[in-house]
């Protein structure tokens, strides 16, 4: 939670609109340097005045937003794996690979489209099935 001085320095920096649409999405308001943008439109910002783990964050280009929709090199970069963003790091540079998906996978947990195992070994215990019997 913010303290009401560091809101309204806030406010001032990122205006009202962009004041109003980070309350809405992350519940706090943060201003920082555009350090890039990835090839789905996020928006990656950076300011180390921050508290430590909170000097970095993206500002989604969909409104559905979802961790699967950044790219793999701002992942490690918003992650704190690597200190430079892909746009400075040449070994994070954007390759396009034949193997590389063309866009987004989205995250299919709790769907039908979720990942189950298929067991091949054959079960020790068997469910009881009850049998009738004959009436006479």
């Amino acid at each position: 939670m913010s303290t009401v001085t560091r809101t309204l320095r806030n406010l001032r920096h990122v205006g009202l609109k962009s004041y109003v649409m980070q309350m809405l999405y992350i519940g706090d308001t943060k201003y920082g340097r555009l350090v890039g943008t990835d090839s789905m439109g996020n928006k990656f910002f950076e300011n180390t005045e921050e508290l430590p783990l909170r000097t970095r964050w993206v500002e989604y280009a969909k409104h559905d937003y979802d961790a699967a929709h950044i790219g793999v090199g701002w992942h490690a970069w918003i992650s704190y794996i690597v200190d430079k963003p892909p746009t400075e790091d040449a070994v994070l540079q954007l390759r396009k690979r034949e193997w590389d998906p063309v866009g987004p996978i989205p995250n299919y947990t709790g769907t039908r489209g979720a990942f189950k195992t298929y067991n091949t070994t054959v079960p020790k215990l068997n469910a009881w099935e009850p049998t009738v019997a004959e009436r006479r």
